[in-house]
């Protein structure tokens, strides 16, 4: 293998806390350690595309650790497989990944640093697959990539949904009602079932277990019998009620993955009310989950993360993904990542220890 000079770095998909912390790490790492070259291109993949980079050396990362979102812009919709081109006038997607490549090798690029979630790491392989020296950092606060015990940004979206139950308890509590928080975490619980047993709610639904509405309503008639006449749902926006379906807030086809959910919070608060008039209220968490500074927890793994994708390309370990397992950083095929959504276990100990606190996941049981 020829000597590594210089990298490239690019942040895609959704923002989440801990990116510039990732950056950061891997140009100090890059240059302290190794002397290299750093280059961050801009908006995602959008920006190998259109050959839009900026240096980065250590000055330009110096004190964004603690920093929310991404010094090099993002983007979830630029695949440079399925780019969106002008074509005779008219707009088309067209394959632009040889043009990616090819920028790639007049920057005299030896090797790429993908840090991204699902989609992101499936366009990662596919680049890995067309000869492209590439390593990967598991980033979604949604927390569902595979080969991994846990993505960047994930903890502190959990902190964030956290102190929103802390919040909603006060003024569910005052005026007697229930309150029903929704979460994101797209086709995978596990925002919902962490904030929720760290909040302390008392319904938590997640997609991996259906629930069924006279379920939750029991669970909040109970509390009432036991003189607590409020309650606290937390629902991810993926959850489905037993032989329904997901409630989708809208389609975008220029997204490697089109549907977004959303609604599924008004859905049973409309669904309550009718069946009980019991007086429901809702917020819609949404991209607060994604913004402000990362919590310490993300701002480590983030370096670590970081320095060890650096340590990866110096090993040679293209098409592979840094991964925590236990409370060691190691390498993983990119395709194990993907491979299948890392879902909640509906019979798993996390489950357990919620229902061994009385909280309930609308199944009745």
């Amino acid at each position: 293998m020829e000597k590594i000079k210089r990298i490239g770095v690019l942040t895609g998909g959704g923002d989440c806390p801990g990116l510039n912390a990732v950056i950061r790490a891997v140009t100090k790492a890059a240059i302290n350690e190794y002397g290299l070259e750093v280059l961050g291109f801009q908006d995602g993949f959008k920006g190998l595309v259109t050959n839009n980079y900026v240096n980065l050396n250590l000055k330009s990362v110096s004190g964004i650790g603690h920093t929310g979102g991404t010094i090099l812009g993002s983007s979830n919709r630029d695949d440079p497989f399925r780019f969106l081109t002008m074509v005779d006038g008219k707009q088309t997607y067209t394959d632009q990944s040889d043009r990616a490549i090819e920028n790639l090798r007049n920057l005299d690029i030896d090797a790429l640093i993908v840090i991204g979630g699902d989609g992101s790491l499936h366009i990662a392989q596919k680049f890995y697959n067309k000869g492209v020296n590439v390593v990967a950092v598991p980033k979604t606060i949604d927390n569902d990539l595979g080969a991994t015990d846990v993505t960047f940004g994930f903890n502190t979206a959990v902190d964030t949904a956290s102190e929103a139950i802390d919040r909603l308890h006060t003024t569910a509590e005052s005026h007697h009602r229930v309150m029903i928080l929704e979460v994101m975490g797209r086709y995978a619980g596990w925002i919902s079932l962490h904030a929720g047993i760290s909040g302390g709610a008392d319904v938590i639904l997640i997609p991996e277990i259906p629930y069924r509405l006279e379920c939750v309503i029991q669970k909040i008639q109970q509390r009432y019998e036991q003189d607590k006449k409020f309650s606290i749902i937390v629902i991810a926006e993926g959850a489905v009620e037993k032989g329904g379906e997901m409630v989708i807030q809208r389609m975008d086809h220029t997204s490697h993955d089109p549907i977004r959910l959303g609604g599924i919070g008004n859905k049973l608060a409309q669904d309550i009310e009718n069946a009980s008039n019991i007086e429901t209220r809702v917020t819609v968490l949404g991209h607060l989950q994604r913004g402000g500074s990362p919590i310490p927890y993300d701002r480590i793994i983030s370096s670590r993360y970081g320095v060890a994708a650096v340590h990866a390309v110096m090993a040679g370990k293209f098409g592979s993904m840094v991964s925590l397992t236990g409370s060691n950083i190691i390498t993983v095929p990119i395709l194990e990542a993907i491979k299948e959504l890392r879902k909640v276990d509906p019979e798993g100990e996390m489950v357990g220890t919620a229902r061994a606190l009385g909280m309930s996941f609308g199944d009745c049981l």
